[in-house]
């Protein structure tokens, strides 16, 4: 069963609190997304951890749930 936006946004939201999120559904299947995802504590951190930090906040979803999520990160300019 496909995950919807607004309980991929919740997640990363849950574990990332400071996050800004914005969610795209890339084929209108319910099932590949995109995220931006943009917080304070992604600074310093090399590109792979911070995909790494976001896919701890969706708990394991990935592959799952969550069939394909394009991810950036940025940190706040």
């Amino acid at each position: 069963m496909p995950m919807p936006a607004d309980e991929i946004e919740r997640l990363i939201r849950q574990g990332i609190p400071d996050a800004a999120v914005e969610i795209t559904d890339l084929a209108g299947d319910g099932d590949h997304y995109a995220a931006r995802v943009i917080s304070a504590s992604f600074r310093g951190l090399p590109r792979i951890k911070q995909h790494q930090a976001v896919y701890t906040a969706l708990g394991g979803r990935m592959g799952g749930a969550l069939h394909a999520l394009q991810l950036t990160t940025a940190t706040p300019d």
